[in-house]
């Protein structure tokens, strides 16, 4: 049985309830934040969803996807929403990122842990590349989607990763952002026609470097320009903090 973008679906356990396919969760142990966008620098857990649709060059989470050099069996495993809420609850960090990879590849057995998160006042962040089509169910108050769709220098083809239905439906959805991974001034170009194409706000742009010397030189390469267009500049702090350590 295959999901979205022929990724396998998530398997049923004991008693018909669907187990994620998880990449690992972290902010337990070793504390961390949320690195980007308008959350950047707010204490937060992270549960980070195995399998992408897409397949970006610059990827920083590879062993999500790239089987072609990462082992599927070693780098996730299948925990229930049950389980995984359990961890989440076990903390009083009110802020919980769902990343991945692209986790709303797995939006069935997402819908029970959002649902717990909620009701125990916890706030729930998506981190998401804006191909897939949001479940209503997701679209509520205590939930927001920071959508990161993919420009030409991710190297995947246009008609895989815009997707008109699924970026139209979060920019109408009032509960998105939209957070655009930049290399330099002249991409901005293409950020723009987007922005107009669906209407996107607000906008965030994300510089591209995973050591604090790249994220630094990318960051003044593009920040008279970001400023001159009137929208958001966002660092990745985790780069900053922790030298883009897996699990912080």
């Amino acid at each position: 049985m295959s999901g979205a973008g022929g990724v396998p679906a998530p398997r049923t356990g004991t008693g018909g309830e669907f187990r994620l396919i998880v990449a690992e969760c972290f902010g337990l142990e070793k504390p961390t934040f949320q690195g980007e966008g308008p959350s950047c620098g707010i204490p937060a857990l992270f549960i980070r969803l195995s399998r992408c649709n897409l397949t970006c060059g610059w990827c920083d989470t590879k062993y999500t996807w790239d089987w072609a050099h990462f082992n599927p069996v070693e780098e996730s495993q299948r925990r229930t929403a049950a389980e995984v809420l359990a961890w989440a609850l076990s903390s009083p960090v009110e802020l919980v990122v769902i990343t991945g990879g692209e986790p709303l590849i797995q939006q069935r057995p997402l819908i029970p842990l959002v649902q717990g998160l909620l009701a125990a006042g916890k706030r729930v962040e998506f981190e998401t590349n804006g191909t897939l089509v949001p479940d209503s169910d997701l679209l509520v108050d205590g939930v927001r989607f920071n959508v990161s769709p993919k420009l030409a220098n991710s190297g995947v083809a246009e008609d895989r990763r815009i997707v008109e239905t699924a970026l139209t439906t979060f920019a109408r959805s009032g509960r998105a952002v939209f957070k655009f991974v930049t290399r330099n001034a002249d991409e901005l170009d293409e950020i723009h026609e987007l922005v107009s194409a669906f209407g996107m706000h607000p906008v965030y742009v994300m510089p591209e470097g995973t050591t604090a010397e790249g994220l630094i030189e990318s960051t003044r390469a593009l920040a008279d320009a970001v400023a001159a267009r009137r929208w958001r500049l966002t660092t990745r702090l985790h780069v900053l903090a922790f030298a883009d350590a897996r699990g912080r």
